[in-house]
């Protein structure tokens, strides 16, 4: 038997992190690097906001990542249409379909999570409180094998039943946005391309289904972050 023969291959994985707080970054770098290290080799690449996110996945000369962690509340990137994790979610499967999606996130609002897993369908989402160091390798574990992977907190919601669900569509979530950064509803076609008519309109129907119709923008926006259609 030769020498090479006894060489055991070890599997090539690119990560890619995204989160707007280096610590956690490290820490993600710190348990991906301790997985199975006799069997595996990670490139990880890593991004602080949407913008650096947007630039790393569309880059050309980017290779192609097997498992990307995102954190959904991160600064925009307003100016390519990227206001959160779930919105680079989606940029990764329009460049990088094979990629398994990992989705962080503080929000415990069950609206919020059914609508992660229906319009995103990640392979892992994890409330952030439920992480641990071990939880972590588990949960990339699951995944890199090709696994779902829901934190406790999730699976609990999950199991929960809701009548009510609502959904709004991107130009709606939009609105929202630009009026809780205190964006004056005239200048809103700025930057979403809709007229100001439209955008009138939906901001009476956002109030309709969230039962604020005599409310102010304000009480609005609140109750969208109350509903998990905002944060």
């Amino acid at each position: 038997m030769t020498i090479a023969s006894n060489l055991k291959t070890t599997i090539k994985n690119n990560i890619l992190i995204v989160d707007d707080h280096p610590f956690i970054i490290e820490g993600y770098k710190n348990a991906i690097t301790r997985y199975n290290p006799k069997d595996f080799e990670f490139l990880i690449s890593q991004a602080k906001d949407c913008e650096s996110a947007y630039n790393i996945i569309t880059d050309p000369d980017t290779t192609v990542f097997d498992i990307a962690f995102l954190d959904i509340s991160m600064p925009p990137y307003e100016e390519k249409g990227i206001y959160n994790g779930e919105d680079l979610a989606k940029l990764i499967s329009e460049y990088m379909p094979s990629c398994k999606i990992i989705l962080l996130t503080m929000y415990t609002e069950l609206l919020k999570i059914k609508t992660i897993i229906k319009t995103i369908n990640p392979s892992g989402l994890v409330i952030k409180n439920d992480l641990t160091f071990d939880e972590l390798i588990f949960a990339f574990d699951k995944v890199i094998k090709g696994k779902t992977y829901y934190s406790e907190s999730v699976l609990k919601m999950l199991s929960l039943s809701e009548e009510d669900t609502i959904e709004i569509d991107q130009f709606d979530k939009q609105i929202l946005f630009h009026l809780s950064k205190g964006t004056k509803l005239n200048d809103i076609p700025q930057y979403i391309p809709i007229s100001l008519g439209a955008i009138e309109r939906r901001k009476i129907n956002l109030k309709e289904l969230l039962k604020v119709e005599e409310g102010s923008d304000i009480e609005l926006v609140r109750e969208a972050k109350n509903r998990g259609l905002l944060f």
